[in-house]
């Protein structure tokens, strides 16, 4: 997984900010917060959340899916799993 590698800093900050988020989500809800205060949080961790697969997906897409000399077989498996994340991920 070379693209997680390579990119493993961004992703790390990505991933701490979107755990700020969560925490602060938390400190919202256990104190009473008002509702569009809440509502605006959890919206802004799923946008977060969503540029972090986007990120990793398109780096798996480039790597794994365009890597050169990969097999037709190879590909269609590749194919076959990212569809079936995709669809797990929108449900």
């Amino acid at each position: 997984m070379a693209h997680t590698t390579t990119g493993r800093k961004k992703l790390l900050t990505r991933i701490r900010r979107i755990q700020g988020q969560a925490a602060a989500l938390e400190r919202a809800v256990e104190q009473d917060a008002d509702c569009m205060a809440v509502l605006q949080q959890i919206a802004a961790i799923r946008g977060a959340v969503n540029g972090l697969m986007a990120e990793v997906l398109e780096g798996h897409v480039r790597e794994h899916l365009g890597a050169p000399g990969l097999s037709a077989e190879r590909r269609a498996a590749e194919t076959d799993a990212v569809a079936a994340l995709l669809k797990s991920y929108l449900r």
